[in-house]
Parts: C-alpha cells; sequence; structure tokens
C-alpha cells in the first residue's frame, strides 16, 4: 500500500487566501475515519420503534449532487428550502446545477449522526441515502479529491455571492461557507485517506497505521 504523509502548501490554504483551521473534532483523533452508520442505524432503529425497514431516504446515486463529500451519507434529489443548512450547519449545504442540500461534511460523533439525520427525515423529497460505502470506490473518491479545484471554485464563487447579497439566509450561510472551505483545505485530506483505507479493509485504521494517499 502506497502512502503519503504530505500535503501541498495550496492544500492548506483557504479560497480566501488564508491558511485553514483544522477542525476541532479532528484534533488529536486515534482514527483518520470513524464509520457513523452503525450508530444511525441504532438511531433509526430507536426512531422507529424497533422496525427492521430501515431507511434514511429515496436518495438516488446517479442523481446525486457533484458537491457531497465522499463517505456513507450522500443527497440526491433535494427540495432547495434550506432546510438542511439551517438545521444542519456543519454538516449540509445547498448548491450545485440546481441549489439542492448536499453533505459538506460527514458526521464525525453521535451528535452530529443525529442531526444529518433529522434533517434527511425531514427533507420534503427524501433526496438523502446512506448506501455511500456501496457506491464510492478507491478510484471514484480520488477522482472527486483531484477535482477539489472546482469544488473551491464554487465556494469561493457562493461567498462572494452571498457577501453581497441582501438575503438573510446567504449571510447566514457565509460561516458554513468558510466552514467548507477550510474543512477541503485541511482535515478532508486524512479524513479520505481513512475513508478509502475503510473501503479497502472495511475497518477503521488504527493510530499510526499507514493511510492509502490520494
Amino acid at each position: 500500500m502506497q502512502v503519503d504523509g504530505g500535503r501541498s502548501l495550496t492544500d492548506s490554504v483557504l479560497v480566501t487566501g488564508t491558511l485553514a483551521a483544522v477542525d476541532a473534532d479532528d484534533t488529536g483523533m486515534e482514527s483518520a475515519y470513524w464509520d457513523p452508520l452503525p450508530t444511525a442505524r441504532e438511531i433509526v432503529t430507536r426512531w422507529r420503534g424497533g422496525s427492521s425497514d430501515l431507511s434514511i431516504g429515496e436518495g438516488r446515486w446517479e442523481d446525486r449532487n457533484w458537491l457531497n463529500v465522499p463517505g456513507p451519507f450522500y443527497t440526491g434529489v433535494t427540495d432547495d428550502g434550506v432546510n438542511g443548512p439551517v438545521y444542519a450547519p456543519r454538516l449540509v449545504l445547498c448548491g450545485g446545477e440546481w441549489g439542492m442540500e448536499f453533505v459538506y461534511r460527514q458526521p464525525r460523533t453521535r451528535a452530529e449522526v443525529e442531526t444529518l439525520l433529522d434533517v434527511a427525515w425531514g427533507e420534503p423529497m427524501g433526496g438523502y441515502a446512506w448506501d455511500g460505502d456501496d457506491r464510492w470506490s478507491e478510484d471514484s473518491v480520488r477522482e472527486w479529491w483531484a477535482g477539489r479545484a472546482r469544488v473551491r471554485e464554487w465556494i469561493h464563487s457562493e461567498i462572494g455571492r452571498c457577501s453581497a447579497s441582501e438575503r438573510a439566509q446567504d449571510h447566514e450561510d457565509l460561516p458554513a461557507l468558510h466552514d467548507f472551505a477550510a474543512h477541503v483545505g485541511g482535515p478532508l485530506e486524512r479524513y479520505l485517506r481513512g475513508y478509502v483505507y475503510w473501503l479497502i479493509e472495511r475497518r477503521e485504521p488504527g493510530a499510526g497505521v499507514a493511510l492509502p494517499r490520494l
């Protein structure tokens, strides 16, 4: 397995031109990837009163928003009513060709999992899904990462648009947009390397484990 422990200066810079801040919940974490699905299934089972019919929506992989960050959760066709950005601003934004919701940060804690599930269940079009582990591959994760310049360009454009907008919601989205920029420029690389390890090994990487390069 090839490994690469370095990161270029370019990958450490925000689209706004300042050094990216490391996510607080990534600092000192032992594992580069935490599997949120057992927690998600336990929560949904409880919500459904023990039913074995577990689902969080009808999101289709073929319809996924290109801005979705690789991981188990993603969105297909959703409405553009900004439900996600309002109730899960650390995880969800709206954007892309049709302004639909997308997951810009995969949940890393039980609280974040529950927050994302709340948003998914409240999405009028049922556009969320949690089968990303069966859809993403090593190659497709690397392809997404290789195309991150397009993601940065979108973030930069949205920051400019929202800053100039007179709409209150646009200004409320600015912290999340800067958060997304910092995520792409900082901890997302380690997360995706851990996720590729998960896709290969189907187990979480322990501390000090050599991670695949992107």
